[in-house]
């Protein structure tokens, strides 16, 4: 059913406190919520919920949260604990009283992601840039010269050695098969740990034979288990559609090889996906890769995101940019002139765009030459969309989770850049009044003075 709506009190309630004779109404947060088409994504968003059913949470609530959440890089848990003793964060949320209590459950904010996906989080990316071109932070001009780079969106998970899959994996078969009620040989969880910690001590001792032996014994206990639940599980239909998913992922372990190209670097995170950047200090990256469009000349407010994608299945750089273009025109309107790229978006398909590369020759006038020494401009970018907007450490389930995650960290960065834009504007219009103030009194001085 669709989301309900907060309940309006037409009169004043003498036993609560009106958030706006609390809170300083000119603060930036209380300005950009009054500024955001909330009715326009209240829409949006409710096309997701069926005409029956229970209702669902406040749309104007949820919203809110997230975009809170990825400005402020807090997670679920944190960003409704602050709700509940930060007025600002309840007023932007669009409560007319101070609330005591968290009204939601906090897994509700998991069941709404998963509900909306991917398609509503680029409503959001989309109202951010709508709402800095409001505001006067952000013109359509800015949009028509734009730099586009790759950057790696790593997953929350331990680094990935053969010893951990083994052990994972040998853990987690056991506890299926005693969920289940199947009585193994032998379970191997207490011999399959100690055989982890022999294989990690001998590595730091350098003495690798020790080491590689310790973990030929997790691999053939991983053998022996997968082999005994596959035989008491045989001529039960039910147990094998249970075990199905589990045994795939052991035998995707026990086989794999280190030359693979296809490999499970994860248990619970079977999408993540091996990437080398060329980094000194991280050779290799887990997690997918996402594609990162900004402004080539700063706007007003600075560099925002026009458009992030999150791109599974390792492609080549080149081969993204044309989706990418395509994708970020449909969604905005705007027309983009000359988009630059660095050296590894060699051999792109984008012929019926003006794309310009790092190290070319042809084609390149004293302007563009001027223009590709600002391609660098986006490297900040990735880093604050790292730091400060979640896109370091993806904690979000399967490859929705990495859409989702990194259209959001779009999106709060954008916001984050329009708060900084309207504390900029207050400063500007406080700095004047100073000055007019200032010229006030000194005419009137002057008039003393003379009469």
């Amino acid at each position: 059913m669709h989301p309900t709506r907060p309940k309006t009190v037409p009169t004043d309630d003498l036993f609560r406190s009106r958030l706006d004779n609390i809170i300083n109404l000119r603060h930036p947060l209380v300005k950009l919520s009054e500024t955001i088409d909330w009715k326009y994504l209240e829409e949006k968003n409710a096309s997701f919920y069926s005409e029956e059913g229970r209702p669902g949470v406040n749309s104007r609530l949820m919203i809110g949260l997230h975009i809170l959440k990825f400005m402020y890089n807090l997670s679920d848990e944190n960003v409704c604990d602050r709700w509940v003793y930060d007025p600002y964060f309840q007023y932007f949320c669009g409560e007319n009283y101070f609330q005591h209590e968290f009204p939601i459950e906090r897994s509700s904010m998991t069941h709404w992601r998963n509900r909306v996906g991917e398609k509503f989080c680029e409503c959001l990316v989309q109202e951010s840039l709508m709402t800095a071109h409001q505001l006067g932070a952000l013109k359509p001009k800015d949009a028509e010269r734009v730099i586009v780079d790759t950057t790696v969106q790593p997953k929350a998970i331990t680094f990935p050695t053969d010893a951990k899959l083994y052990q994972k994996a040998i853990v987690h078969l056991a506890k299926l098969a005693k969920k289940n009620a199947i009585q193994l040989r032998q379970s191997y969880v207490r011999v399959s740990k100690a055989a982890l910690i022999q294989v990690s001590r001998y590595r730091h001792a350098k003495q690798m034979k020790r080491a590689k032996k310790a973990q030929r014994k997790l691999k053939t206990y991983l053998g022996r288990i997968i082999r005994d639940i596959r035989r008491k599980t045989q001529h039960d239909d039910k147990l094998i559609a249970c075990f199905k998913e589990s045994l795939r992922k052991g035998q995707k372990i026990l086989n794999q090889q280190k030359e693979d190209s296809d490999k499970l670097y994860s248990w619970h995170a079977p999408e993540v996906e091996c990437i080398g950047k060329g980094k000194a200090d991280k050779p290799y990256e887990f997690g997918c890769k996402v594609s990162i469009m900004t402004n080539l000349h700063p706007a007003p407010a600075g560099h925002f995101v026009l458009h992030a994608q999150a791109l599974h299945g390792r492609p080549y750089d080149g081969h993204t940019l044309k989706p990418v273009i395509e994708s970020m025109q449909a969604q905005t309107g705007l027309t983009i002139k000359r988009t630059y790229v660095d050296d590894g978006y060699r051999g792109h398909n984008c012929s019926q765009f003006r794309v310009y590369r790092t190290r070319q020759k042809r084609g390149i006038t004293p302007i563009i030459k001027r223009e590709l020494k600002r391609r660098a401009a986006i490297e900040p970018v990735i880093g604050h969309l790292k730091q400060d907007s979640r896109l370091g450490r993806n904690y979000l389930t399967g490859q929705v989770g990495d859409k989702i995650n990194a259209l959001l960290c779009a999106a709060g960065y954008n916001f984050r850049l329009i708060l900084r834009w309207l504390r900029k504007i207050f400063w500007l219009i406080f700095m004047e009044l100073l000055e007019g103030q200032d010229l006030l009194r000194t005419q009137q001085n002057f008039l003393k003075q003379v009469f």
